[in-house]
């Protein structure tokens, strides 16, 4: 999280009103990590430890988790070199600066559905970890007709980089003559593996959504849009 003014983190504690903050700060009652601060110094509340007359103030954002229907296009990140938009850009400007909401785990720039944001570390790491296997739900539109011998080695993890894959849920729901639909399960999360799959086995990617991670779905969220998670939502993922 971006470091804050201490008048603001101290008002933002419910502590006092900024020019208020401005007079202790003048008075030299405010600390930094046990360091006396001055006006115009700045903290990040989520790594730094700000005190008033010796006494901790806690300026940690309440916990927030937002599920976002992200659009293709859109990039998983909280900035972009390239300019494009990201997924920090469909939120308003209270959300998106100054609240340390970041990406849980990534979507690539081409696909689209679920994705978590959150400005808990700890949950950022129960969800993205392999360890703990969050299983995610997608929908994928590939290009042919996959035989039943591909789609059964897809099922059984199909190895990338020389490093072998988990194994796969995998059904097909429609069949085109030139495009097939297969909803995938999948405990496993590496950089574009589904489509890297796909690819490997002659039959690309040509539309992939999330609809869920683990038990909970986008429902009818529309693309673009996102909703504020209900504690009872994201705390089972924190004692799993």
């Amino acid at each position: 999280m971006a470091a804050e003014r201490l008048q603001k983190l101290l008002s933002a504690a419910g502590v006092c009103s900024r020019r208020h903050a401005e007079a202790l700060l003048a008075e030299g009652r405010v600390s930094v990590n046990g360091r006396v601060a001055s006006l115009g110094d700045r903290a990040d509340p989520l790594r730094d430890r700000l005190s008033l007359d010796g006494r901790p103030v806690d300026c940690r954002p309440a916990p927030l988790v937002l599920l976002l229907n992200k659009p293709r296009g859109v990039v998983c990140s909280c900035g972009d070199p390239e300019g494009r938009p990201t997924v920090l850009d469909l939120l308003p400007r209270e959300l998106s600066r100054g609240s340390g909401l970041h990406p849980v785990g990534r979507l690539d720039v081409a696909s689209r559905g679920a994705l978590l944001l959150t400005n808990l570390g700890d949950l950022t790491l129960r969800l993205t970890h392999p360890r703990y296997g969050h299983r995610k739900t997608y929908r994928v539109w590939v290009r042919g007709r996959p035989s039943s011998a591909v789609l059964q080695r897809w099922r059984a993890g199909v190895p990338l980089e020389g490093r072998p894959s988990q194994a796969v849920a995998l059904r097909v729901l429609q069949q085109d003559p030139d495009r097939t639909l297969l909803e995938l399960v999948m405990g496993e999360g590496r950089n574009r593996q589904i489509r890297r799959t796909a690819e490997l086995l002659g039959h690309p990617v040509l539309d992939l959504k999330r609809l869920a991670i683990d038990g909970l779905s986008l429902g009818p969220l529309p693309e673009g849009r996102w909703r504020r998670l209900e504690p009872q939502e994201w705390e089972p993922w924190l004692s799993t």
